[in-house]
């Protein structure tokens, strides 16, 4: 299904900061999409974004009936983490594609469970990995795989920001807090430039007097077979940095910014070898537009996207390790695993930046 003019009609599940700032203006950048329905518990600002999107409003509870309406082909789910299985199971179920915000849920089963249920229907499911589709960061991948810096030897990441305390992300615990929500950034790219999933997992954390519910300050070591190693840590309570430095047999990557999106962001790296650096700019782009279109294409023309069940569940599973180590403080060792499916250059999209709306009764979660 689609609408007269072959748009995928989105339902926008959650009207937090990721749908307001992010997704719901870059899908008017996209060619093949389309938002018809906003679901939120919050119905002034609902009424709202529907007067200025022009949308059909829907609380929480009547979900099912927006499912039922025949006015959706997909819909993007951006609740906090741990409600992704409550709207995107009873989706797939319905037959309706879903586009899910990352991390998958706050536990493996629940991923497995929403993984289950697209391969039982047959409606498509997708992992809001953004970078899976920007071209910086496919390019990285494609010059790795190309073999410009060797043999990958090892991955260090540093990427923090301020986060205020009385946001959702910084009282919520582990599963709200920096390691699944900044985290699954370095992981999912040192998965993808190495072509291999770790087999075992170390993790610090500390907490400061900022009185937040969680750990704000975590270090992870991530180890690989191949002699390659990772590491990252990740912050709430610093100073914003966001790069990545990924070293091999024969040259290095230096990467900065890794990970973030917006005005007059493009991801860069520069490449050294043999002695001399070589800057490689992507342009800026709508991220979101860009997964959005992608995601589209895919349900258009029958096809599994890149960034499916498969690849949200692995990132899960090194999530859930990160906890484990963190509460044991022993290493956690990880079943071998591989990869159906990694990124592939078909999935870059170039699209124009949206202008920045105005936001609907959001709280911004940095100070």
């Amino acid at each position: 299904m689609a609408s007269l003019e072959g748009k995928i009609r989105y339902g926008v599940v959650g009207g937090g900061w990721i749908s307001q700032a992010a997704f719901m203006p870059g899908v008017g950048q996209t060619s093949n999409s389309l938002m018809t329905a906003i679901v939120t518990g919050d119905r002034a600002k609902g009424e709202e974004l529907g007067k200025h999107y022009g949308l059909d409003v829907y609380g929480y509870d009547d979900y099912e009936a927006m499912l039922k309406s025949g006015k959706v082909d997909a819909v993007y789910v951006a609740t906090p983490n741990f409600r992704h299985r409550e709207f995107a199971e009873p989706a797939l179920k319905a037959g309706i594609h879903v586009l899910l915000e990352k991390p998958m849920e706050v536990s493996v089963e629940d991923a497995e469970a929403i993984e289950a249920a697209t391969k039982a229907s047959g409606a498509r499911l997708m992992i809001a990995y953004r970078l899976h589709c920007e071209p910086g960061t496919v390019a990285m991948v494609e010059a790795v795989r190309k073999g410009e810096i060797g043999k990958p030897r090892f991955f260090t990441s540093t990427f923090s920001q301020t986060v205020k305390a009385s946001n959702h992300r910084a009282t919520s615990g582990y599963w709200a807090g920096p390691v699944p929500d900044m985290g699954t950034y370095p992981i999912n790219a040192v998965r993808n430039l190495f072509e291999a999933e770790p087999v075992e997992v170390m993790a610090f954390a500390s907490r400061t007097d900022r009185g937040l519910g969680c750990d704000d300050t975590v270090s992870v070591i991530l180890k690989f077979t191949e002699a390659r190693q990772a590491s990252f840590t990740l912050s709430y309570s610093s100073e914003g940095v966001d790069q990545a430095y990924l070293v091999g047999t024969e040259g290095a990557m230096n990467i900065a910014p890794a990970f973030g999106f917006g005005a007059g962001t493009a991801i860069t790296y520069d490449l050294i070898t043999n002695g001399e650096t070589t800057h490689h700019e992507a342009p800026v782009v709508d991220q979101f537009a860009g997964e959005t279109e992608y995601f589209s294409d895919c349900i258009l023309e029958g096809r599994d996207p890149e960034p499916n069940g498969e690849e949200g569940v692995l990132d899960m599973i090194v999530l859930a390790a990160i906890e484990r180590a963190i509460e044991t403080g022993e290493a956690q060792k990880l079943e071998p695993r591989s990869r159906q499916r990694r990124i592939g250059p078909d999935q870059t999209r170039e699209l124009k930046l949206a202008k920045s709306p105005d936001l609907v009764g959001i709280d911004v979660p940095m100070e």
